[in-house]
This record gives structure tokens, C-alpha cells and sequence, in this order.
């Protein structure tokens, strides 16, 4: 379970959104919605950890986040292998034996690709290979900010097949995405938590 309670986030130090509030139970997913420059990233990076929240509170089990943005974490010099592998071990080993690799190079489509080099990737390559890491942590709550950009329509679907058996797993994700991934989620418009100029923040640089 992926639980927030009276969430208030900060750009900048500056308070974007207040009061969020929601639970996602295992196996299922929440679909951040809102216009551009609502908060979504922001939000999900701090549901991640990686920017302290102002107000409130996230709880789900520790060690069970992932996040994936819109920078693919690709290390070009590395093979497409290797570079799982990399992510495998960053992750303290969960994914690194070779059945789960190898699921991984399967599920996204880079078994053909598996010793080339992460530079030579085409875009949508690059993309496929930074969402197969996902597969190789083995966490189970993911963060993801518009998983699908530079996909084309297969490799939209490739990544949707995987969601839907990672949740049909006991999985939990969270995404920001404008694409219809046929899911059977709720939706939450981020709108009406926009928080007031006046509600003051911090000097911490943005994180």
C-alpha cells in the first residue's frame, strides 16, 4: 500500500502543490493528471525521495521505490546488457541474475540489441532500454514521469504489457503520462491542489 497524507511539495522552495492526499493499494495504479507545470514531476519526485516534502507524509514499504523520468540513465558506453546489469547492481543486486536480464531484454524488445553499445541506440531504443530498468530492480511501487515519450505506438504497447503484469503482480504505480496505457485506474487531477503564492517555502535550491 502507497499511502499520502496532506502532502505539500516545493519547485524551487516554492510551495506548487498542497494537501494531496491519496491511497494506491497493491495492484494498482494512479494517473496523475493536469496542465503543464501543475506539479506532476515534482510531486512524484518527492513521493520518490528525491526532494523532501514541506508538509506531510509518504509511507510505503522501504526499499520498494523506483523512478523513472524523462532521462533515459543511459550510460553510452556501456552495452545495452551492460547497462542493466549497472542498474541491477545500483539496486543492490535484485535483478541480477540472468533469467530476470534476460526477461527484461525480452520485454522490451532488446534481445537484437543486447551488445550494442547504449550511445548507438536510436531514441526510442534509448527509451525501451531505460524503462527495461525498471524490470531489473525488482521494486515494486514505481514513480513514472511520461514513461512513453520517444516511444513509438509497439513499444508504447511493449511497455503497457509490462505495467499490466507488473501490477497484476502486486505491483503499484504512480504515472504522469498523457497516453491512454488501457488501464483500469483511477485518475487524479492535480488541479485543485495548486498552492497559493502566499503559502511561502524555503531557500533550498530545486532538487
Amino acid at each position: 500500500m502507497l499511502t499520502v497524507s496532506n502532502l505539500t511539495c516545493a519547485r524551487g522552495g516554492v510551495p506548487v502543490l498542497s494537501g494531496v492526499s491519496f491511497e494506491v493499494a497493491s495492484g494498482d495504479a494512479l494517473i496523475l493528471r493536469g496542465p503543464n507545470g501543475i506539479g506532476k514531476t515534482t510531486l512524484l519526485r518527492t513521493l520518490a525521495g528525491l526532494q523532501p516534502a514541506l508538509v506531510g507524509t509518504v509511507d510505503y514499504p522501504e526499499d520498494a521505490g523506483a523512478y523513472a523520468s524523462h532521462a533515459d540513465g543511459i550510460k553510452a558506453a556501456l552495452t545495452v546488457t551492460e547497462n542493466l546489469q549497472f542498474w541491477a547492481d545500483v539496486y543492490e543486486g535484485s535483478g541480477s541474475g540472468r533469467t530476470l536480464r534476460e526477461t527484461a531484454l525480452e520485454a522490451f524488445d532488446l534481445l537484437d540489441l543486447h551488445n550494442r553499445m547504449g550511445g548507438t541506440l536510436s531514441a526510442g531504443q534509448k527509451r525501451r532500454l531505460g524503462l527495461a530498468r525498471l524490470a531489473v530492480t525488482a521494486r515494486k511501487v514505481l514513480f513514472l514521469d511520461e514513461p512513453t515519450v520517444s516511444l513509438d505506438r509497439p513499444s508504447v504497447k511493449l511497455f503497457a504489457d509490462w505495467l499490466h503484469d507488473h501490477l497484476s503482480n502486486g505491483g503499484i504505480a504512480v504515472i504522469a503520462t498523457h497516453i491512454d496505457l488501457g488501464l483500469d485506474a483511477p485518475e487524479l487531477d492535480l488541479t485543485p491542489f495548486k498552492a497559493a503564492l502566499d503559502q511561502g517555502g524555503s531557500d533550498e535550491a530545486f532538487l
